[in-house]
């Protein structure tokens, strides 16, 4: 069973930073690259950004909602995925999910509420 776990979801002001974290079996990351979501009530799951693989080069992907503003990174070594939100605005209130695909199956994290405030 692969077992996803995100942290460092919290409360903010518009224009603050935060920076969660996303913890997984060693190894899959690297393997399988890893992408966040957010769900904002009402809303559909978005993807917002992704990682690939160090096979494919760890390249990063953002959606344009985020992009400039949102950075995601990989350490191999601790098992981990980031994601640092920097210039955060209200619109950005959500859940964020971790997520990772394995073999076409898509594994996914309890999530950690981010709430953005003016």
């Amino acid at each position: 069973q692969v077992q996803l776990v995100e942290s460092g979801g919290g409360a903010v002001e518009a224009g603050g930073s935060l920076r969660l974290s996303c913890v997984g079996p060693g190894g899959i990351f690297s393997a399988n690259g890893a992408s966040w979501y957010r769900q904002a009530p009402g809303k559909q799951r978005e993807l917002i950004a992704g990682i690939t693989s160090m096979s494919r080069h760890s390249v990063p992907h953002y959606a344009n909602s985020v992009k400039g503003r949102f950075t995601i990174s990989r350490d191999d070594a601790k098992n981990m995925v980031y994601l640092q939100m920097d210039s955060l605005k209200v619109e950005d209130t959500a859940v964020y999910l971790c997520n990772t695909r394995v073999r076409l199956r898509d594994y996914w994290g309890q999530g950690t509420q981010v709430t953005v405030s003016p």
